[in-house]
């Protein structure tokens, strides 16, 4: 058994539901990328893969993730997999997903490389379903990190096979994603996607830019603990910078890390 995760939070919690269930036993595979934002145009292809490795790379060089982009080969990870299926055909896939846009992203991202699996390929979405908290209170995860890990036990009952009708419909859809050139993905419910420009986050960001200097990290943090739709700070970062280039805003300090430089609305 093989369970595939999109995030690294997830790990844990999942290796501690194994301790609890040992036929939940296997592999833990980690999608690192975050395929809900920049450019995923030929994504299948090397060509693609290049392209997007750079945009990464121009997105957090200078900046508190610039040593992080080298660590992401989702290719190979996948390769690794689909290699363990073809040496095994008892072996099984399990997708662990909540509902955010990350980890669905993932999924779709994912499935092309199963395609010729299908039958021993299986999902576990976690869309509106209620869990138990450590309060003993009913909540709905957005991302599997905060299920206990004895409720994991109850969510492998939801594990299901990926039928043949959702590897070419969702296949497909991804596809049709892919030859948009956009750069911002949001779930609208369900594994439904939309997309946006690149610009999308940049009037929330703007929400929280005043008069006074602040530093770009405290502008993030506002952001991150208010705003419905956000994403990860890399991405909000780079946007930052983006806006100060642009002279669209005052800046102070060093344009590299978050807690470098400060910046404010433009004085006339």
């Amino acid at each position: 058994m093989i369970h595939i995760v999109f995030n690294e939070a997830d790990r844990p919690v999942l290796k501690e539901a194994i301790c609890l269930d040992e036929t939940l036993s296997g592999e833990i595979a980690l999608i690192r990328d975050d395929y809900a934002v920049g450019p995923i145009s030929n994504l299948y292809s090397d060509e693609g893969l290049a392209f997007r490795k750079e945009w990464w790379q121009s997105v957090c060089t200078g900046g508190d993730y610039e040593n992080n982009v080298n660590e992401v080969n989702d290719a190979a990870t996948l390769a690794a997999i689909t290699e363990t299926l073809r040496k095994d055909d008892t072996e099984t896939v399990w997708i662990w997903a909540a509902q955010n846009k990350h980890d669905v992203c993932g999924y779709y991202w994912v499935l092309y490389h199963l395609k010729s699996f299908q039958g021993r390929v299986l999902i576990l979405y976690l869309n509106n379903l209620p869990f138990i908290n450590e309060k003993g209170n009913i909540f709905y995860p957005n991302r599997l990190s905060e299920i206990l890990p004895k409720e994991f036990l109850k969510a492998r009952k939801l594990a299901r096979v990926i039928t043949p009708s959702e590897f070419e419909v969702d296949a497909d859809e991804w596809l049709r994603m892919m030859s948009e050139g956009k750069e911002v993905r949001l779930l609208e419910g369900g594994k439904k996607l939309i997309q946006k420009e690149a610009d999308y986050y940049d009037a929330g960001l703007k929400k929280y830019i005043t008069g006074d200097w602040q530093k770009a990290a405290k502008i993030i943090h506002q952001f991150l603990g208010k705003e419905k739709e956000t994403t990860g700070d890399a991405y909000l970062l780079w946007r930052l910078k983006g806006m100060v280039n642009r002279q669209n805003v005052d800046v102070q300090g060093k344009l590299a890390n978050m807690k470098d430089f400060e910046i404010k609305l433009k004085t006339s």
